[in-house]
């Protein structure tokens, strides 16, 4: 689990780090960006980062992430391929979303026992185009359903979008 934690700490860092141009131009992306929060059962502070690969339809974008939560004696990777819908095409205010995720989660205690298992989570939040017009921030609330942390409250940028 050390070797894995290791990985997706350097895929984050790279994630994180690209310049949105650059990811546009290499990936063909819309957007990336970081994001953080906290998490509740297990009680931690989390940290990733996110994707937009674009939408899927009309106001339905695709937003894959990963997370690392810290605490609790625990580390918990997530990482989600979540799919939102945006109630209102107007990026100009405040747009409220819902929508759903799947993906691995990665557990590893301090006391040597590790586990991965498949999560599905539900969120919910609002988002805003940030003033420059080269992306948006959002504030967003998650429920595990399964398999999944019981609560995370996130707060996040995408640039380039």
């Amino acid at each position: 689990m050390k070797n894995k934690l290791l990985i997706y700490l350097i895929l984050l860092l790279i994630v994180t780090s690209a310049s949105s141009l650059s990811a546009q131009r290499v990936f063909g992306l819309h957007g990336i960006g970081p994001r953080l929060g906290v998490t509740i059962d297990p009680d931690q502070f989390h940290f990733g980062g996110q994707l937009d690969l674009g939408d899927l339809a009309p106001q339905l974008m695709m937003v894959p992430n990963v997370e690392v939560g810290l605490g609790d004696n625990l580390t918990v990777i997530t990482t989600m391929l979540e799919v939102d819908y945006r109630f209102r095409q107007d990026w100009g205010s405040w747009n409220p979303y819902l929508g759903g995720g799947i993906g691995p989660v990665f557990y590893d205690s301090d006391f040597g026992r590790s586990n991965t298992e498949l999560g599905l989570t539900l969120q919910g939040g609002i988002a805003r185009r940030l003033v420059s017009r080269a992306g948006f921030m959002f504030i967003e609330v998650k429920l595990g359903l399964v398999d999944a942390p019981d609560f995370k409250a996130t707060v996040g940028w995408m640039f380039g979008s």
